[in-house]
């Protein structure tokens, strides 16, 4: 599964796009804080997110 997960993440998120995404773990508030953001990088980067969750869900279900 992680390996899944991981090759899904490899497709669609970038190695600063991984590190932002995985820095939710540590603080799950930023995660709220990124998607309710109207700043233009961020909701790039959601939307990126959002694919990479799509994808994810489609090849390790």
């Amino acid at each position: 599964m992680c390996a899944c997960i991981g090759a899904a993440a490899s497709m669609t998120l970038s190695s600063s796009d991984l590190r932002r995404a995985a820095s939710f773990f540590e603080d799950p508030h930023r995660a709220q804080e990124v998607r309710m953001s109207d700043n233009r990088r961020d909701e790039q980067f959601w939307d990126r997110y959002l694919a990479f969750g799509e994808i994810a869900a489609s090849m390790c279900n």
